[in-house]
């Protein structure tokens, strides 16, 4: 038995909850069947790509490399920009299924690299490139192509020749359920210099607009302290957590609320919206970060000059642990103790893959199977959906003798789904299909046994409870 071994056995006895936080962050919530209140189920154009940074999401989040609670009340991730991008990267693009000549399709490069089951130690890479990103070219070029005809994807656009492009690697490693270093390292592959805005980002899933019952929560600074800044993140329900961030950076502070300005030509509620952050950093708005730096959605902003062939390295702790206690005061937030105990993760994660794997495979083999697992349990899901309160929001419960007609769901209505589920893509798949799971249970079963039943009760409750079950 490993430590990885122990930490499963504590969650499945429950007695250490380690499965709290894990990569349940979706890769693509904008143009998804939940977040669609069209009167006739054009969920992409009711909810696309350009509107995401700017309209809050109703039934959950996205980013790029990102972590939240099991709930998803508070989300982390990365924002990037080149200094060239019309917009800062906050999530993931892809095609429309009218814009793809083979439908729906993801146009970024990037790569679980490891995880163990219980998310004690995660590492992902994201390929950013350092001219502008070509979103116009391959939105046109792919929709002028048959379906016979190849897609055009993003190597295809010469955007990483002569390696002009960042590797951004992010690693995360717990040391306890509730306290998460997180290190993220940036390389210029090019044969320049070439300047980098690393905004990792916290915030607040929007659960109080739709909501009055729901007490809103709060990000707000902190400190310094210990000559580092703080941002204390308040909820009545999660409790009290705290994103330590390494010195040179810049903390920015907006609101996780729509921009409605913006997207509908009305009055925003507020003077600070959810794309404050892109317009401070992309268009010098000074005005569109909140100076009392307080809010429900907040990055730390470091301006990286990465001369060629060099990389630079940001620390972040996301932890319960106050500036006030012991623990933080005796031991401080990035001390040696943070690569010591990053270092133990990595090793206990061999440890762990080193016992699952077969004696036959090859080391090269090892390291397909290895990574293959860890794109599954990095693909696990946040999925919010309570499809009833979904029906009578668009005015179409079924029970209601004015009910409108729905484009979906009718028969679905008892469905209410508030569970960690995998899938087979967190971009072009973010929504529930559990039929699919049954190809899952038989491999997350080898290296998380208590996950992987879970995933197949979801499956059979699925399957017995609907209509034409």
């Amino acid at each position: 038995m490993t430590a990885e071994h122990d930490r499963l056995r504590a969650a499945r006895e429950h007695r250490v909850p380690w499965h709290k936080w894990g990569p349940y962050l979706s890769e693509r919530q904008w143009g998804t069947v939940r977040e669609d209140y069209s009167e006739n189920g054009d969920a992409w154009n009711y909810f696309s790509h350009d509107q995401a940074r700017s309209r809050a999401y109703r039934w959950g989040e996205d980013g790029i490399a990102g972590i939240s609670d099991n709930k998803q009340r508070l989300c982390f991730a990365l924002a990037l920009w080149n200094g060239r991008d019309p917009i800062l990267k906050e999530r993931l693009f892809g095609l429309t299924n009218e814009e793809g000549n083979h439908g729906e399709d993801v146009k970024e490069c990037y790569f679980y690299l490891d995880s163990t089951p219980t998310h004690s130690y995660m590492k992902y890479l994201y390929k950013y490139p350092q001219a502008a990103y070509p979103y116009l070219d391959l939105i046109e070029t792919n929709r002028s192509r048959g379906r016979q005809a190849l897609e055009y994807e993003l190597l295809d656009t010469g955007i990483f020749d002569e390696n002009r492009y960042f590797d951004v690697f992010v690693e995360y490693a717990k040391r306890t359920p509730d306290d998460m270093l997180i290190e993220i390292t940036v390389h210029n592959r090019g044969p320049d210099p070439a300047d980098l805005h690393l905004l990792p980002t916290l915030w607040f899933r929007n659960r109080w607009s739709a909501n009055s019952g729901i007490e809103r929560p709060l990000l707000r600074k902190l400190g310094p302290v210990a000559g580092r800044d703080v941002i204390a993140a308040t909820d009545r329900r999660l409790g009290k957590l705290y994103l330590y961030c390494q010195t040179g950076g810049e903390l920015l502070f907006t609101e996780n609320e729509t921009n409605n300005q913006r997207l509908f030509g009305k009055p925003n509620e507020g003077t600070y919206v959810k794309d404050g952050i892109n317009d401070y950093i992309v268009h010098g708005d000074g005005g569109a970060v909140n100076p009392a730096q307080r809010g429900t959605k907040a990055a730390a902003h470091y301006h990286l000059s990465l001369p060629p062939g060099e990389s630079r390295s940001v620390r972040l702790r996301l932890t319960d642990s106050a500036p006030d206690r012991d623990s933080i005061k005796k031991t401080p937030p990035f001390s040696t103790a943070f690569e010591a105990d990053m270092q133990k993760r990595r090793a206990e994660a061999d440890a762990f893959y080193a016992i699952l794997t077969p004696p036959f495979l090859s080391a090269d083999q090892a390291l397909v199977m290895r990574q293959a697992l860890a794109g599954m349990l990095w693909t696990k899901q946040f999925y919010f959906y309570d499809v009833d309160k979904w029906l009578d929001e668009r005015g179409a419960n079924p029970f209601s003798p004015s009910r409108k007609a729905a484009p979906r769901n009718d028969q679905w209505h008892h469905m209410y789904n508030a569970d960690i589920i995998s899938v087979p893509d967190k971009w072009e798949y973010p929504w529930y299909a559990a039929w699919d799971l049954a190809f899952h249970v038989l491999a997350l079963t080898q290296v998380d046994e208590d996950f992987g039943m879970q995933q197949l009760n979801l499956m059979l409750r699925e399957r017995y409870l609907h209509p034409n079950g």
